[in-house]
């Protein structure tokens, strides 16, 4: 089958081109129309946090699930002087305006806990709280983030002196799509003429990944007005899309390069790529799906609708790698060896425009431009310049006299010593995991410029670490009388040592069957010591507190949800690990008829992710290095990253791990010698892997440049185990292994060889050394 279709596309190249041409305008035209609707909808699991938000909403009407943000404002004549109290009165009446939020005024006999009370700032500082439905989408939160900002610069700023007005919490941050990917992109231009010497070949990567991410976001955005998506998806599917796109392209088009060089024409050069490499590159992709999907089994929906979403995008890479690239290859021809100098000028100026994009220097972007169009006119036009000239290629090493195959040569002969020092090496960078701690960091880890950051710090300053995220103590009442024993649970939760405040309880009318009290913690949301308290409040104290009543209580609030949160994707996320190894094993095994290659394949890959979590552990939870990073201070891990990056590193992981294996096999198929194959498929597969390898380092640690400490984390993290799984897993680890096992790493029990289907990635390649050839 993929014969047929790499024939049809090569030969059908312009319809084909023409219906891509056609997904991408249909895409773009439809998700201009209909627009997006992207939803971060936590959806909190059973708990009893939940227990208590559905008190809340049962009895105090109010449904916004204790998330919450701050309208912060500082004024030095004093916060209730009458021209600040008429300028935030409009500013909070514009605030109750907005659907899905409610807010409590400092001006409200419930808010006059909301004014500093003690120290520099008493009198001076004050907050509104603002309460958040859970299902307001991102483009919600922008919006009215941005018609506060307006009312404050025309009601306050222009008018009241003296006077800051900070919006707090993280759904008023401060957000801008990242766009350090463009930094990759230019050094991915520049790596790929290295790695290629052909200009042509460069380009065409990177525009068949680039086509299938953009077919792949519009349609997530259609899917979004169907399907609960979270906002972030597309940022996890353009970085997942680059990744697997410039991969694909660049094994498929070294196949090809190999088999032109074989003699094949450029019709049986293409069937021949695709009918290899293809099949790796489609084997290496269903990987990928799978272990995405595998976060369906958290049975979260924002979580089911980011894996629907990332497996959307990759569907698409895949696509346009199985069809598009096969057509562009019918139009490059012979171009696809020959590079003029007018190529590498233009490919350079695309890598400085991309570079200025990504660094937000504009004049640096235009340069960039001026340099490109100079290339493609005066190299045109004025003949005298020289840039019509062919650069001739480089001369090329015979296999066997590579650096990489010297190498195989060298850990072959010494696979013990090697073997043990790469499971050093990746044992001592993965040791912090032991201490890793799940949870979500609060405000005090934005950067200290951000209104956010700065709103944390007044708070902090003015109220107390824990006045930013107050736990709540929800309770239904059997009859009214049980109010007195409301009376003795506050006291109760305010003699607790790590309690700055408890309120007193709070009815839900004159008949109470409801009430609630608000405990302020003396440690910061993320703190270690809150977690502590939150379990010891549900233990110990609030049981004690209230045994022999009517009274069920429950111990609640953002940072209580944040907490069982965590524990729950903790206590799911062993069973996700499990479901995606176990499939991926499964295939392996199927696609190479054996047991030891997908087992080291299994462990090598849970090594190489493992010393990435251990480095984010060591960085952004220990702050090894913060001040280098950009961070402000350590906290705990996100506790959806883990799994998100799991994900992500497995699915690019299987891609090397596959292209290498499948060359090996191929090698060990043709002439039964494991040693040999080894060292071949090293070889014939290293220079690409290295460059793939090297984009997706460069392209995702770009993201460390960015602001937002949740990016930095995927960015370092996937950089760090992209790199650890291409030097010392790939170049390491499985020559010294296949070398220890020999031909034992292609057994597997006859009885499990027939009943197992037959899968060939291997594809049946053109060999002029074989019998058949000859």
């Amino acid at each position: 089958m993929i014969p047929r279709l790499a024939r049809f596309c090569f030969r059908q190249r312009r319809v084909v081109l023409g219906v891509w041409i056609a997904l991408l305008i249909g895409a773009g035209a439809l998700q201009g129309t209909i627009g997006s609707d992207y939803r971060t909808e936590f959806g909190l699991p059973s708990s009893e946090s939940r227990s208590g938000f559905d008190v809340l909403e049962k009895n105090f009407g109010t449904s916004n699930n204790g998330f919450v943000a701050q309208i912060l404002f500082k004024a030095e004549q004093g916060v209730n002087d009458p021209g600040v109290k008429t300028a935030m009165e409009k500013v909070f009446t514009k605030a109750k305006s907005f659907k899905g939020l409610t807010l409590v005024s400092p001006y409200q006999p419930e808010g006059q806990m909301q004014v500093a009370q003690v120290g520099d700032l008493a009198g001076k500082l004050a907050y509104a709280e603002v309460g958040l439905d859970a299902d307001l989408s991102q483009q919600d939160l922008i919006k009215y983030r941005t018609q506060l900002l307006k009312v404050v610069k025309s009601e306050v700023d222009t008018k009241i002196e003296g006077t800051e007005v900070l919006l707090g919490g993280q759904a008023f941050a401060e957000f801008a799509p990242p766009e350090t990917e463009l930094i990759g992109l230019a050094f991915a231009v520049v790596i790929l003429i290295m790695a290629f010497g052909s200009v042509l070949a460069m380009g065409l990567p990177i525009g068949t990944a680039l086509v299938g991410i953009f077919v792949g976001s519009g349609l997530l955005a259609i899917a979004t007005q169907f399907l609960s998506i979270p906002d972030f998806t597309p940022f996890i599917g353009i970085m997942i899309g680059i990744g697997v796109g410039i991969d694909y392209a660049l094994f498929i088009i070294t196949r090809y390069r190999d088999a032109l060089k074989q003699g094949l024409d450029y019709e049986e050069a293409t069937v021949e790529a695709m009918d290899t490499a293809g099949r790796a590159v489609l084997f290496a992709g269903v990987t990928v799906v799978i272990s995405v999907l595998g976060m369906w089994v958290m049975g979260l929906k924002f979580i089911q609708g980011l894996a629907v979403g990332a497996s959307a995008t990759v569907l698409a890479v895949l696509a346009a790698s199985m069809t598009l690239l096969p057509a562009l290859l019918g139009f490059a021809g012979p171009r696809i060896n020959i590079t003029r100098r007018r190529g590498v000028v233009a490919a350079a100026g695309l890598a400085l425009a991309f570079l200025g994009l990504g660094i937000k220097i504009p004049v640096l972007s235009l340069a960039g431009v001026v340099v490109i169009v100079f290339a493609l006119v005066a190299g045109t036009l004025i003949p005298a310049l020289g840039l019509m000239k062919e650069i001739p290629p480089r001369p090329e090493k015979p296999l066997r006299e590579t650096i990489w195959y010297r190498w195989s040569r060298v850990v072959q002969r010494r696979p013990w010593p090697m073997a043990i020092a790469g499971l050093l090496i990746l044992g001592l960078l993965a040791a912090p995991v032991f201490s890793l701690r799940l949870g979500f960091a609060d405000d005090g880890n934005y950067p200290e410029k951000t209104s956010t950051r700065k709103a944390y710090d007044l708070i902090a300053e003015g109220f107390g670490v824990g006045f930013a995220s107050p736990l709540l103590v929800t309770a239904e009442l059997s009859s009214p009388a049980e109010m007195a024993t409301m009376g003795k649970l506050q006291a109760a939760i305010a003699s607790d040592a790590n309690v700055a405040f408890a309120s007193p309880a709070i009815p839900n009318g004159p008949e109470p069957k409801a009430a609630i009290i608000r405990v302020i913690t003396k440690s910061s949301p993320q703190d270690v010591a809150t977690t502590a308290l939150v379990k010891r409040l549900r233990s110990t104290v609030v049981p004690a507190a209230i045994a022999g009543s009517g009274v069920k209580a429950y111990v609640t609030g953002a940072g209580a949800a944040n907490i069982d949160f965590s524990a729950y994707l903790a206590k799911r996320t062993p069973l996700f690990f499990a479901a995606v190894l176990g499939l991926s094993f499964l295939l392996l095994m199927i696609v190479f008829r054996s047991l030891l290659v997908p087992l080291k394949a299994v462990i090598m890959n849970l090594l190489s992710i493992g010393a990435a979590y251990g480095i984010l552990v060591a960085i952004f939870q220990w702050g090894w290095m913060k001040e280098i990073v950009g961070i402000g201070k350590g906290g705990p891990i996100e506790p959806f990253l883990p799994m998100m990056l799991f994900a992500i590193v497995f699915g690019l992981s299987m891609d090397y791990e596959v292209f290498l294996l499948s060359r090996m096999k191929e090698e060990f198929d043709r002439t039964g010698d494991n040693a040999s194959a080894v060292a071949d498929g090293l070889a014939m597969t290293a220079r690409v892997i290295t460059a793939a390898a090297a984009i997706m380092v460069v392209v995702f640690g770009a993201f460390v440049l960015e602001e937002d400490r949740v990016v930095k984390m995927f960015g370092i993290g996937l950089a760090m185990a992209v790199f650890l799984d291409a030097t010392i897993v790939r170049m390491l680890l499985v020559p010294a292994t296949m070398e220890l096992l020999g031909k034992r790493n292609w057994w597997i029990p006859k009885w499990l060889d027939k009943i197992l289907p037959r899968v060939e990635i291997e594809g049946h390649h053109h060999d002029p050394s074989s019998k058949a050839a000859k």
